[in-house]
């Protein structure tokens, strides 16, 4: 069950209205979150309340921004007041000729207004005002073989069919690994390559290098669509890393090690390997500009730093924000200077020489709350062994803390992200960050921020430059989001992002049951979709109501959430030239929604992977997985589509 924080609550009245309630702080507890899926249960000594009552579509109002409402809290951590369906101003642009609405705030009535020729967008306070000017958008037709197939040559289409048949063979895609491996040693890898290029590699990659690509690229571009330029090459860590027991190791390449864990002693062939990837990713950002200036460029972390670095890095974050959730020893969801100094006086000893002054850095305004934002800003990796070193005992946070050699690895792979984001910020061309192993993205969450709040600054451009990607499967996607857009609007950087559903599942699942750790995936496929859905409008809904220049790209193959991005558009009075709303889908997937919209006006974009094929295996093997999982045991939409669009052709005939 996704929750979002608010003190507010959708309930059904007696006569099937839809109705918002909201309890002010003299009436509801301090943690009262929003459940989308069902009631919300309030103390009954409520008082005051307000009520709104949409006919037939939800509102607020201004008015009830004006209650007493508590900050928000969610699983110890302090969000500060975000209230966000508080300030839920923007009513959906409709047909209707007539528009009314009732409020009721303390037993005094507020205003009923009526719009008997415009269109209603928002409500301030007790004022209406209405946009005549907005057009709402039409829902395309996604069902037509023409739209989504008619650019594509025969052989392209009969290529499709094959590879989407062959992805219907479980025991292939289940051991597709194995089968490639026996291949490469019976047939050779050159073979091997071949027959991997001429099916898989050509239906769901560009090329093998910027070149190679580029007439796919000119091609979607006659059909309203931009590219998403994605070197696919992958490293998930398994041998990126080299140990040596501490006497054969020289003694000017041993880290320091307070704590005495283990000696990691990293291969420096693999920095090497990241230094030649930032010149491959600044190529890709060049081929933007030059080929597809409207683009992006995506980036994969996991390219520039070693990926055990990542995992270190990872857990030191997130053991940084465990320790800030023991401070909260009465579980109320707020963290006083009270709690603070006691829980600090606990874990560390140098409370006398450094307590007051971290209280002083934790609570600028001085009222009486430790902000886990705050927190979050003095103890970043860098900070950490200096904290760490007065820890009364060695425990999770001490044995995550970074030595001093990986500290400037680090730092190293962070001057290679800046590197790739200033030559973005030069040539006009965004970023993406991948998202990518649960293991790997609290760093990756880390380190894309940290670019944000530089080169998304609002002193610095009036768009955003770079942008962070969430995983709609991941439990904590909706939290973690949250957190990351209150801390956008503190900092007055720009918000941006692309909302995915995931594409490691299997893998995230088999790890967590490997290391007996809590699965991080929702358990339903109908909660994944529940959470993209409702994250989608979340950070629509924000936009609007806050007035910022926030962007969020729909990278989905769901059509269904893009008939709901599509519809959140018109409740909102977003239009699809306003550079608010992007959809986005991989090459070779899911035609029919991307040209549709392509060809509708909508920003409409395609992920073009690039690579050699030994190096883009790891990802066409998701992409057989994902196909295997989204074709059950009946044709499915996109393989009667490509059917459909070769029996056209020979009708034509």
């Amino acid at each position: 069950m996704i929750r979002f924080p608010a003190a507010v609550s959708f309930r059904q009245s007696s006569v099937g209205r839809n109705c918002l309630k909201v309890l002010p702080a003299s009436c509801s507890s301090a943690s009262s979150l929003l459940d989308f899926s069902g009631v919300r249960k309030f103390p009954s000594n409520n008082t005051h309340e307000a009520e709104l009552c949409n006919f037939g579509r939800q509102v607020s109002t201004q008015a009830l921004r004006d209650a007493s409402l508590n900050p928000v809290h969610h699983q110890g951590i302090n969000l500060g007041f975000i209230n966000p369906l508080l300030s839920y101003s923007t009513l959906s642009p409709t047909n209707a000729t007539r528009f009314k609405s009732t409020l009721s705030l303390n037993g005094r009535s507020g205003n009923e207004c009526e719009n008997e020729t415009g269109e209603a967008k928002y409500i301030k306070g007790h004022r209406c005002e209405y946009d005549s000017s907005f057009e709402p958008i039409s829902v395309p037709d996604f069902d037509d073989p023409n739209s989504a197939h008619g650019s594509k040559t025969t052989t392209e289409l009969a290529r499709g069919i094959l590879v989407y048949q062959l992805c219907r063979i479980q025991p292939l895609v289940d051991n597709a690994e194995s089968i490639m491996n026996i291949s490469s040693k019976i047939f050779g890898n050159r073979l091997t390559d071949m027959v991997m290029k001429a099916t898989f590699f050509k239906h769901f990659c560009a090329g093998e290098d910027i070149i190679s690509i580029q007439p796919a690229i000119h091609k979607m571009k006659r059909y309203g669509i931009g590219g998403i330029l994605d070197y696919a090459a992958e490293n998930d860590g398994d041998s990126c890393i080299t140990a040596f027991d501490e006497e054969n190791v020289p003694d000017d390449n041993v880290p320091e090690n307070v704590f005495d864990q283990p000696v990691r002693v990293y291969d420096y062939v693999s920095e090497k390997q990241c230094d030649r990837h930032v010149e491959t990713f600044l190529k890709c950002i060049r081929a933007v500009k030059d080929v597809s200036p409207e683009g992006f460029a995506a980036v994969k972390v996991t390219a520039l730093g070693n990926p055990i670095l990542l995992e270190r890095m990872s857990n030191a974050i997130t053991e940084a924000k465990n320790l800030y959730a023991k401070f909260d020893d009465n579980g109320d969801g707020v963290v006083s200077r009270e709690d603070f100094a006691r829980g600090y006086r606990i874990f560390f000893d140098n409370a006398d020489e450094r307590l007051d002054q971290l209280l002083d850095l934790l609570d600028p305004n001085e009222d009486d709350k430790v902000d886990y934002i705050e927190w979050s800003k003095l103890l970043e990796p860098s900070d950490l062994p200096a904290i760490t070193a007065n820890c009364r005992e060695i425990g999770p946070l001490s044995l995550a803390t970074p030595s001093s050699e990986e500290i400037k690895l680090i730092e190293a792979m962070r001057r290679r992200l800046y590197t790739l984001a200033e030559e973005a910020a030069y040539s006009g061309v965004r970023l993406l960050i991948d998202a990518e192993h649960h293991k790997f993205q609290a760093a990756i969450d880390n380190l894309t921020i940290d670019l944000q709040h530089k080169y998304n600054s609002t002193d610095r451009t009036k768009i955003p430059i770079i942008f962070n990607t969430y995983q709609c499967y991941l439990k904590d996607t909706p939290e973690r989001m949250m957190i990351d857009v209150e801390r956008s609007k503190r900092n007055s950087y720009h918000f941006a992002t692309k909302l995915v559903r995931g594409a490691y599942i299997n893998y995230e699942r088999e790890r967590a049951a490997e290391l007996n750790l809590p699965d991080p995936i929702h358990p339903t496929i109908e909660d994944t979709h529940k959470c993209y859905n409702e994250c989608l409008e979340y950070l629509i809904r924000y936009r609007v109501e806050n007035g910022v220049n926030l962007e969020v790209m729909c990278a989905t193959h769901n059509q269904q959430s893009i008939v709901h991005a599509i519809n959140l558009m018109n409740k909102y009075g977003i239009r699809p030239s306003d550079s608010a709303v992007y959809f986005a889908q991989l090459f070779g997937m899911c035609d029919n929604l991307t040209y549709t919209l392509g060809r509708n006006g909508f920003s409409a974009y395609k992920y073009v992977p690039y690579g050699l094929v030994h190096e883009v295996m790891p990802y066409l093997m998701r992409r057989a997985q994902e196909n295997s999982g989204m074709m059950g045991n009946n044709t499915t939409k996109e393989l009667a589509l490509l059917k459909g669009e070769i029996r056209r052709r020979l009708l034509r005939r």
